[in-house]
């Protein structure tokens, strides 16, 4: 296939590849990208599945720059633009050339500053949306692009939610992503699963019903095509209520099998419907049998301690802002977002990092932490203080993912903290959540290391001793600042 990589082993350097005889392989990708520039191999806590291929452009697990956050979920919203408007050529080669400096490093916005044009460079039928960095979504034009009505796109909670914003500021559409979050008075349209998830669970809740019920084509974008099976689900799900001509499972790495694919085209054949694939870089996973018990084997008896519990933890440290959010404004996708909204927001998101910007102060190296689902607004405020030439700035979110937290060299889990969110178990207990990786000041070996983290909760954190902010605090020593993102009039 024209502009696709060769078929080579990547060369992992991983400790859990090479410990556990996991082996990645590039196959291809249509933008000159591999494996190992956007993944890393880590291990789960799940009897379901042991290995975790670990986004390094995703923010949740590894702290990453949100330029390059955003600019690959533009270029995957490009590709998934182009796949629509049914360009069967090759993506241009400024694309791959963008890729490779912003994933190198060289130049970090070099995706945003390519993709955020109103036309995006050999996609003329589906022209780009400004990106996050500097457009109507965080700077609120008075006149906004025409928005792509008939599509949606739906991300995949937890860990594309922002990803599968991203796609859809590309394509201009509605977006939704499911939820695993209960709470609240807005009805449950649907609900599927994730079978190799340690939370198998997935809501769809759109404030309006008719959100789910239109016929044009559905992108559904996840971080990580595994098997595809929760995309068909979700297809199997949705097409009983309202058929559609057209489906694209669109992710940054698509390591599916042939068996998979297989599946996929049964179920397309089956619905009389058309399901297609794009992604960023394709490539497969080998894992020997028995891996999973291995792992438990050589991991689980020494118990993976939380960083708040090591002996040398800090005294905690955290401050307040209440950042400034108009009423019946979505703050994400979880309930539905709108193209009409996109203005909106941004004006909105504009006056939030205003006011974030000055409560950081003079701190020149900030880590911007979201929280479980949400993660698009945070990573656009950590877009905005990233404008700032005098700072430097990095993005993660915290999740519900049980992870083997491994301190050796060539792992990408290295550390993990522990804490009580707001959600309730079965028995009404505050339930224990997650941030992996952030930066720790008693270590010398870790450039950067951060001044600041900014938590921007969107009220899901706790405010006690256990919650997010205290336990980040103790773990690394460094301050932290919650960032309450609250709507006009709603309770304090």
């Amino acid at each position: 296939m024209p502009g696709q990589q060769p078929r080579v082993r990547m060369p992992v350097g991983s400790w859990a590849a090479d410990e556990f005889g996991i082996v990645v392989v590039d196959r291809g990708s249509p933008v000159g990208l591999t494996m190992a520039q956007l993944i890393e191999v880590g291990l789960r806590r799940n009897p379901k599945r042991a290995q975790l291929l670990v986004s390094t452009v995703l923010g949740k697990h590894i702290p990453a720059d949100p330029r390059v956050i955003a600019g690959t979920g533009a270029l995957l919203g490009a590709l998934a633009g182009r796949a629509l408007a049914g360009r069967a050529d090759p993506p241009p080669a400024s694309w791959s050339a963008a890729a490779a400096a912003t994933l190198s490093g060289e130049r970090p916005a070099a995706l945003l500053d390519l993709l955020g044009s109103p036309d995006v460079p050999g996609s003329p039928d589906v022209p780009g949306s400004p990106h996050l960095h500097g457009s109507p979504h965080l700077h609120g034009s008075p006149h906004p692009p025409e928005p792509r009505r008939a599509v949606l796109t739906l991300g995949f909670a937890e860990t594309a939610t922002a990803v599968g914003h991203l796609v859809a500021d590309q394509l201009r559409s509605a977006y939704l992503h499911s939820t695993r979050r209960r709470d609240g008075s807005v009805p449950i349209a649907a609900e599927f699963s994730e079978p190799h998830s340690h939370a198998t669970g997935h809501l769809l809740r759109p404030e309006s019903a008719g959100l789910l019920a239109g016929t044009g084509p559905l992108v559904l974008v996840d971080d990580e095509l595994s098997t595809g099976r929760t995309a068909l689900n979700v297809i199997e799900v949705l097409h009983t209520r309202a058929p559609r001509e057209r489906y694209l499972l669109a992710g940054l790495v698509d390591v599916r099998s042939a068996d998979d694919d297989a599946r996929r085209a049964a179920m397309a054949a089956r619905l009389g419907c058309r399901i297609d694939v794009v992604s960023l870089v394709t490539g497969s996973v080998t894992v020997p049998n028995g891996v999973v018990e291995a792992v438990a084997a050589a991991l689980l008896p020494q118990r993976d301690v939380s960083a708040a519990e090591q002996p040398d933890a800090f005294a905690a440290s955290h401050s307040h802002v209440e950042l400034p959010w108009p009423a019946q404004l979505p703050t994400g996708g979880r309930h539905g977002f709108r193209p009409e909204d996109r203005t909106g927001f941004g004006d909105a998101a504009t006056r939030a990092a205003a006011v974030l910007a000055t409560a950081c102060g003079t701190a020149s190296r900030v880590l911007v932490v979201g929280t479980e689902e949400f993660m698009y607004l945070p990573l656009g405020l950590a877009l905005q203080l990233a404008a700032d030439p005098l700072r430097q700035v990095m993005f993660q979110s915290t999740t519900r993912s049980p992870v083997h937290a491994v301190d050796r060299a060539g792992y990408p889990i290295r550390r993990r903290i522990d804490f009580s969110s707001a959600d309730l178990d079965d028995g009404g207990s505050p339930v224990v959540r997650h941030l992996y990786n952030a930066s720790r000041p008693s270590r010398g070996d870790e450039p950067g290391r951060a001044e600041l983290i900014v938590v921007v909760d969107d009220g899901h954190a706790l405010d006690s001793a256990a919650g997010v902010a205290d336990s980040v605090s103790a773990a690394t020593g460094v301050p932290v600042l919650l960032a309450r993102v609250r709507p006009a009039g709603a309770p304090r």
